[in-house]
């Protein structure tokens, strides 16, 4: 029997861990921060905060890793440390709502870019989904071809927020007069965290593609540590400098924040040049998407929780090609039915934090479960920063669905409909746990 292939190393899982992580958020979401907070120093504070968080996750999943590096990563360990169900919920949710919908909206993101930037006038629900299915193929034709293609892509994303920093600083100082005004206070310091998560998260999915690495129990967890702490830095350098360059009173009036600081530093050019990152930003973040999470469809069909044909593997390539091509249809799907972007921020933030906290939760049941010790990264000051993760994460899911009723609401009614979709499975495959 075909089984996956065990080609990737640690550079790739940083590379993986990165890519996932860095998308088209950083460049529009610390005004969207701004808008939610007073000061300076609150924005920044918050975009601090984000990163600690991710920087937990990133020792918990670590852990986890080193205890279960097993395919699908996430899934397997909701399923381990739980029950079959809370594991298939979120594969379900995974593919109907956090995953595809936020790939559908980058995909409508970089088909606003690609044509601001080149002026052809092609439909864009066309682009996005010509994009999308570019890197279908491109990762039907194996993990050492998709990965390529994302360390490509990520290697771009760093030459852009690179960019955008250096060149940032040159306008510094040229007497903006917003500068020393405060914009006014929104929804607070809570409503800022969902922006801030939202352009953290992603450093999980590297944990999907557990099985089809070398040495999964050292290079994970390295992978992890690295590419989280690289992208806490990147995030901490891009907001000071949109807060030095443009002040907090523009910096929340604008919606493209980037280009507003490129444009003062190179004017017009300066703001092309931007625009360009960010439409390489965002193909990379969907040629990640690709790589990673049809391992946890995967992982649901050869639990018996989905279609066999799903949990198949292509002889020559070895790779999972009905479920990359499963996830890049139902996102194709998601484009031309919807072409949403600002409703996905709030139910997928609902969801994806309301599985962080679970995930958090797996480590607590791992360790009184198993007392062994693992030789490689653990979680510093577990329990207490392990329970702590679970909280604040299951305390946005809860705010985020107060603040957002309708649109989180939805994603909440998707996961609830999973239940009886689980039971039928069951039902179809008695002999299978599921």
């Amino acid at each position: 029997m075909t089984t996956l292939a065990r080609r990737l190393g640690v550079f790739d899982a940083t590379m993986i861990v990165m890519g996932g992580i860095i998308g088209a958020g950083i460049f529009m979401n610390p005004s969207v921060v701004a808008r939610q907070v007073s000061s300076p120093y609150a924005m920044l504070g918050a975009w601090a905060f984000g990163g600690l968080i991710a920087l937990a996750g990133a020792f918990i999943y670590a852990e986890l890793a080193q205890r279960r590096p097993e395919v699908g990563g996430q899934y397997a360990y909701i399923r381990d440390a739980f029950h079959p169900m809370a594991a298939f919920l979120y594969g379900w949710t995974l593919l109907l709502v956090i995953q595809t919908g936020g790939m559908a909206a980058v995909s409508m993101t970089f088909a606003n870019y690609f044509a601001e930037l080149t002026g052809i006038g092609l439909d864009r629900t066309l682009v996005a989904v010509v994009t999308l299915a570019i890197l279908t193929v491109i990762n039907c034709l194996g993990v050492r071809s998709g990965a390529n293609v994302q360390n490509t892509f990520m290697v771009l994303k760093l030459a852009a927020i690179l960019m955008l920093v250096v060149l940032g600083w040159r306008a510094i100082g040229g007497g903006n007069p917003s500068s020393a005004a405060q914009p006014p206070a929104g929804g607070g310091f809570m409503a800022a965290m969902v922006p801030v998560l939202f352009a953290y998260g992603g450093w999980q999915t590297a944990s999907f593609i557990s099985g089809e690495m070398k040495n999964p129990e050292r290079d994970l967890p390295r992978g992890l540590l690295f590419g989280v702490l690289g992208v806490v830095v990147l995030y901490l350098a891009v907001n000071l400098v949109c807060i030095a360059v443009l002040g907090p009173q523009a910096l929340a009036a604008t919606s493209t924040p980037a280009t507003a600081v490129m444009r003062a530093a190179l004017g017009e050019n300066g703001a092309r040049l931007i625009a360009a990152g960010i439409a390489v930003s965002t193909v990379g973040f969907l040629s990640q998407s690709m790589l990673t999470a049809p391992r946890v469809y995967y992982a649901m069909a050869k639990d018996g929780a989905f279609f066999s044909t799903v949990g198949t593997v292509n002889a020559k390539t070895q790779a999972p090609v009905v479920a990359i091509a499963l996830q890049g249809v139902w996102a194709a799907i998601i484009v031309v039915a919807f072409g949403l972007y600002e409703q996905v921020l709030n139910y997928v933030v609902a969801l994806d934090a309301l599985f962080f906290g679970l995930t958090g939760a797996a480590l607590l049941v791992f360790r009184k479960r198993d007392a062994a010790q693992v030789s490689g990264l653990r979680m510093p000051g577990h329990p207490v920063t392990t329970v702590l993760f679970v909280v604040a994460f299951w305390v946005l899911a809860a705010s985020t669905v107060i603040q957002s009723p309708r649109n989180a609401g939805m994603g909440v009614l998707i996961l609830l409909l999973g239940v009886p979709v689980y039971y039928f499975w069951k039902r179809r495959r008695p002999g299978v746990q599921a």
